[in-house]
């Protein structure tokens, strides 16, 4: 059974507000905007109206209301990874749930509004760090239920599976407390089913003894790319799980916070995180700090707070357009081809073009199954421009076309940009689970995003 579909606009938002402590707006009211805008500013978010929940109990109201009001319900917390197509009803946004709490032997509980940066600087003094992503600014909800892929990855594995307990309200409106004894088909769609089965208010995870780490980005002239990328290949094939990497090709624009020897050229970074010893990660990393010519060097021995340094990612709100898949394996003739299409010589629309080694414990199950479908993948492959250049959609296209014969397996979740896509990020069982866990928990199909399952 669905909900019989009502137009919003007939949608008495006036009630939900009555029964809720959070925001409640409107488009054309004062606080809408605020409320609705995503990081990337290229996708249009203009829900019906949007609640910003004050507490878990908000939550369960806004369910339940547009249960009896027959429209769909979308979260978002930190606003990174918005679908229009998913957020044309009512946007429940947690970013208030702002919950941090560190426990010194190991683990955390944060609320579904926190952003990874909190957690890292709660955990530092104790010599903790969690399996945060690529960017301390990101969302710990969004990421970790699409799985979690992090600069650590093939050494401590997703953070989707460091969870202990989930805090959700389900698509039937209940609040529940999720476990691996507690309701175990749900934590188990939970931990890389997206969001699809419910709203998240509060999660709890352990935490790595990671005080330090070796690495940072190593970048190159673009020139160089063909002979880096050649010895990265041969250099990552052999790197022990303490080392994860990946390299990423960018055209960074003249302007305040890009370095001058990096602004208006192509360019080539090398990113590297090793867990073990500063000296063992040094002697790795040799080999690419012998590949060429290096324009700038920013891989040391740095505390787990500089995480951020190594993927360099932008903080500010962007207007991106994104396109991804994952790779079966990345020989030579693959480089190529990538280069092709990229690198040195090519008018190309894109500011990024990034391959990330996997495997290691990334490809291992964790200790409860999840939903998460990918661990096959050797490697991610992921295209970003400037949503407003003209052709750059069709140029991430004619990549991903081109690099077709090495793509297999399913995407990552959270490197994926269309609902259409999503089912391509499990494989039949995982899919029937998935399935089986919505008729359970949101059997009127309250949630949006849970639709692609359908």
């Amino acid at each position: 059974m669905t909900i019989a579909q009502t137009s919003p606009a007939a949608v008495p938002f006036a009630e939900l507000d009555a029964l809720t402590i959070g925001t409640v707006a409107v488009p054309g009211e004062p606080k809408y905007d605020a409320l609705v805008s995503p990081w990337n500013v290229a996708i249009p978010v203009r829900p019906a109206a949007v609640l910003a929940a004050f507490d878990a109990q908000d939550v369960v109201e806004a369910v339940q209301f547009a249960a009896r009001h027959g429209i769909r319900v979308t979260p978002q917390a930190t606003g990174h990874g918005p679908m229009a197509a998913l957020t044309t009803d009512l946007m429940v946004t947690t970013q208030e749930l702002d919950e941090v709490v560190v426990h010194p032997e190991g683990w955390a509980r944060v609320g579904a509004g926190v952003k990874w940066l909190k957690v890292v600087e709660a955990a530092a003094p104790y010599g903790l760090a969690p399996l945060s992503g690529s960017i301390t600014d990101v969302g710990i909800v969004g990421y970790t239920t699409g799985g979690g892929l992090g600069p650590m990855a093939r050494t401590h594995g997703l953070a989707s599976d460091k969870v202990r307990a989930i805090e959700v309200v389900t698509g039937d409106g209940v609040l529940r407390r999720v476990t691996p004894t507690e309701a175990p088909e749900l934590f188990f769609a939970l931990r890389g089913g997206k969001g699809m089965l419910g709203i998240v208010t509060a999660i709890e995870f352990d935490l790595v003894p990671q005080p330090r780490f070796y690495g940072g980005s190593l970048w190159f002239d673009g020139t160089d790319a063909p002979v880096v990328i050649e010895a990265w290949r041969a250099w990552s094939a052999e790197l022990p799980e303490e080392g994860t990497t990946s390299f990423a090709l960018f055209q960074l624009p003249e302007m305040e916070g890009v370095p001058p020897m990096l602004a208006g050229r192509l360019t080539l970074s090398v990113r590297f995180v090793w867990t073990g010893s500063a000296i063992e990660g040094e002697r790795w990393f040799a080999a690419m700090r012998a590949a060429a010519p290096v324009v700038l060097d920013d891989v040391a021995e740095k505390p787990y707070l500089a995480i951020d340094s190594v993927h360099t990612d932008p903080l500010d709100p962007t207007p991106a357009y994104e396109a991804g898949q994952v790779l079966t394996d990345f020989p030579a003739e693959a480089a190529s081809t990538l280069l092709a299409l990229t690198g040195p010589g090519v008018a190309s629309p894109q500011i990024l073009v990034e391959v990330r080694q996997l495997g290691g414990a990334f490809a291992r199950p964790g200790e409860h199954p999840s939903a998460f479908a990918s661990r096959d993948a050797a490697y991610s492959l992921l295209v970003v421009g400037i949503a407003e250049i003209p052709g750059v959609e069709d140029h991430a296209a004619a990549i991903l076309d081109a690099m077709a014969p090495w793509v297999g397996g399913h995407r990552l979740p959270n490197f994926t940009f269309t609902p259409e896509d999503y089912l391509d990020a499990y494989d039949e069982v995982t899919l029937a689970r998935l399935r089986r866990a919505r008729r359970t928990y949101d059997p009127d199909g309250v949630l949006m995003i849970g639709g692609v399952l359908a």
